[in-house]
């Protein structure tokens, strides 16, 4: 199957030495346990969350054979290869492909700003065609917040309609599920086979009775286990309740630096402090926030 299947992703922390080279073989077993006890159907490794674009380009083309070597099912994997640069994205997209990953999560070129659609889609049209695969799925990542470089709903479906199977889905990093929403409706959502992932669990139920395919969260690199039971409780109280869980978990990871709070959880539960480490310029949360965010998880006793 080439296409990601659906469900709750983890957008995966990584890894880094004190060089700021990843940690490769670590990588991969932090995303086998998402995959197992960690409770994810998927992940996304090497998107913002992972510091993609902070990644060596060298760590970032060998990752897909460590994963290939280590038996990760490709459904289950969407690459972040999105770069700046239209050759470095080819590179990083082919890479993947050559490895059997074939779904690739792909920001617009970021440094550039005021693109013109015509200007994107002259981009993403490029990606295709040089990596030249059918099978290549592509979901395209609107964070306007970061990259400052929005999709408009035209541009996504001129894609789609060019391009067919290819242009898999979107990845909806706003924040605003009205944005979400807007993409569902115009490209038809999951009956169309158009796979839009909001990125907060917050919005899990708010998407899937919409027609989103899931989520893919940063914060589920600590809550995915929650937001299964949400998914999969009846309709009714046991819903209402398990919700309130996920939004109460998500609201407390919001409170502290993303990233540096997924890397300070993972430390505690394997008792590795190297996790700890950030490429900079983002640091690592100071001994206080450390504390304070452990006494906030504590008192969640269902994540």
């Amino acid at each position: 199957m080439t296409k990601a299947r659906r469900g709750i992703y983890a957008a995966a922390v990584t890894p880094f030495d004190q060089n700021g080279r990843v940690q490769q073989e670590k990588l991969v077993g932090y995303c086998q346990h998402l995959l197992s006890d960690g409770g994810c159907d998927g992940v996304a490794p090497i998107g913002t969350t992972g510091e993609g674009t902070s990644t060596a380009m060298a760590d970032r083309l060998a990752l897909p054979a460590a994963f290939a070597e280590a038996g990760i099912e490709a459904d289950r994997v969407i690459f972040g290869t999105g770069a700046p640069s239209l050759p470095d994205c080819v590179e990083l997209t082919s890479a993947a492909c050559a490895s059997g990953y074939f779904n690739a999560l792909i920001l617009p070129p970021y440094y550039y700003k005021n693109a013109s659609d015509d200007g994107l889609f002259a981009f993403y049209a490029s990606v295709i065609e040089q990596v030249g695969r059918d099978d290549l799925r592509i979901f395209l990542y609107h964070f306007p917040q970061m990259s400052m470089v929005p999709f408009s709903t035209d541009l996504v479906l001129r894609l789609k309609t060019e391009f067919g199977p290819i242009i898999a889905g979107l990845k909806d990093s706003s924040g605003d599920f009205e944005q979400s929403r807007g993409f569902i409706e115009a490209t038809g959502g999951v009956a169309e086979d158009f796979d839009v992932y909001p990125s907060s669990e917050a919005f899990l139920w708010d998407g899937l009775s919409t027609g989103s395919a899931g989520i893919i969260s940063g914060s589920t690199n600590l809550t995915a286990r929650a937001v299964q039971a949400a998914k999969n409780a009846p309709e009714g109280p046991a819903r209402d309740a398990a919700m309130e869980v996920v939004r109460t978990a998500r609201a407390t990871a919001s409170k502290y630096p993303l990233m540096a709070s997924m890397k300070t959880a993972e430390s505690w539960r394997s008792g590795d402090e190297t996790w700890l480490t950030m490429q900079p310029p983002l640091r690592p949360m100071p001994e206080e926030q450390k504390a304070a965010f452990k006494k906030d998880l504590d008192a969640i006793t269902a994540i």
